[in-house]
């Protein structure tokens, strides 16, 4: 009997080292531990550039702390919300955007990051640059199309010479026609559901705040088709003689012009 405790005791004992042995060697090994900031880096790129982003961002916080108080930490930390921004995370994007705004607020990258901030916010909103396929873009929700906007009005007036100021003003102008087609496209709901003072008041929006919109065509015809249906035809008058001296070749007056309803991408 005593042998066969004994024996048992062996076995028990080998069999905990084994399993303390098998519990060490799953503990994850740094494969960076030897590496230099700059191996860091580079590897990270090609993470990114393959498409496996969560490893290109966990390197890139491993050189954010390795690199601490020096430029590659900076740009560990933009890359970083480039590669979440490439992603489709756009959520984190901003995240590190943000800290990096409030961390580094004289860094020489700033016109970058409010660039990339306000390209993030863009493309959440509106979609690819230019791309209007068939859908209503002014139709989504306005409030991601504006931090965008302040983002890229930030780079042009600050930093007029930047690099990236030529396509922020380009995407500034992209925003400007989607906000206005808002209104307008908010008016026209207002203008087929009867209510025309709300549709008058929404055309008088868009004409106050984005004065040059190519949606002001339809903004003005709207406008006159309301003060129309209210009788009052003094002012629709006044809204018709606008209307034909800044769009003289409107389809909208002219014979088997748009009616109110349809979609106003129809137009192009």
């Amino acid at each position: 009997m005593k042998c066969s405790f004994r024996l048992s005791a062996v076995s028990l004992y080998t069999l905990g080292s084994l399993l303390a042995l098998s519990g060490c060697s799953s503990t994850p090994v740094d494969e960076t531990a030897g590496w230099s900031p700059n191996k860091i880096y580079s590897e990270a790129i090609d993470e990114r550039d393959a498409g496996h982003f969560e490893k290109a961002v966990t390197l890139y916080e491993k050189l954010e702390g390795r690199a601490a108080g020096t430029p590659l930490a900076q740009q560990a930390q933009l890359d970083k919300a480039y590669t979440h921004y490439k992603a489709g995370e756009q959520a984190q994007a901003l995240a590190a955007l943000d800290r990096f705004l409030r961390l580094h607020p004289a860094s020489p990258a700033l016109d970058y990051a409010l660039y990339l901030k306000g390209l993030v916010n863009f493309n959440d909103n509106l979609g690819l640059f230019g791309a209007l396929a068939r859908q209503d873009l002014s139709e989504r929700d306005q409030k991601a199309a504006k931090a965008s906007f302040e983002s890229l009005r930030e780079v042009v007036t600050r930093f007029p010479d930047s690099r990236y100021a030529p396509d922020a003003r380009a995407r500034m102008t992209y925003i400007v026609n989607s906000l206005a087609q808002y209104e307008v496209h908010v008016a026209r709901y207002y203008y087929n559901r009867g209510a025309y003072v709300a549709a008058i008041n929404r055309v008088q929006s868009a004409l106050t705040d984005y004065p040059d919109a190519p949606a002001l065509e339809e903004a003005l015809f709207i406008l006159v088709r309301s003060y129309d249906a209210l009788g009052m035809t003094q002012l629709r008058d006044d809204a018709r003689r606008v209307m034909q001296t800044n769009y003289p070749q409107s389809a909208y007056l002219g014979q088997g012009g748009k009616s109110v309803s349809d979609p106003w991408w129809k137009l192009w």
